[in-house]
């Protein structure tokens, strides 16, 4: 039961660990690019993300295993708007379809704990999804406009001599 539950948390936290370098280099590039709420959406996931490596590497603890901090994938280098959300909204949806099986499969070992915790991470995995999914929809709906809309602001800000986010 315990190596199971190990097996399955050391999984997601190198899904985890991916979102975060994914998300990361997707807020650097939104950022240069001028799309300030982009950029923030993706760091403020990124940060979350962290959030929940450390929730189950301390369930790993917990359970006297040995946390592997090896990433899942190597980051997609990806400049395009409308592909980096549908990627985000993609890794989105793999991980809550992980999570919701792996939720099982800690019930069938008796370990309702990190059942819990994966339970908790669909709840988190579902809500970045939907942020994505309205992106994607807001690019559709206004295309270029709506990205050109975030740049005028950051323009605007950075000379009335508020820079930074």
């Amino acid at each position: 039961m315990k190596e199971k539950s190990i097996e399955l948390l050391n999984r997601a936290i190198a899904d985890e660990l991916s979102a975060v370098h994914q998300y990361m280099y997707f807020h650097f590039h939104c950022d240069d690019q001028g799309y300030e709420l982009l950029s923030g959406l993706f760091k403020r996931t990124a940060i979350e993300e962290m959030r929940h490596v450390e929730v189950l590497a301390e369930r790993i603890l917990f359970l006297k295993g040995e946390v592997d901090m090896k990433v899942g994938h190597e980051v997609k280098r990806i400049h395009d708007v409308k592909e980096m959300l549908e990627l985000a909204a993609q890794m989105e949806t793999d991980s809550a379809n992980d999570y919701n099986r792996w939720a099982n499969e800690c019930a069938q070992n008796a370990d309702s704990a990190t059942k819990k915790i994966f339970e908790a991470l669909v709840d988190d995995e579902e809500r970045h999804f939907d942020q994505y999914d309205k992106e994607i929809d807001n690019l559709a709906k206004f295309g270029d406009k709506y990205l050109a809309l975030q740049s005028i602001e950051q323009s605007k800000r950075i000379a009335a001599g508020r820079p930074g986010n």
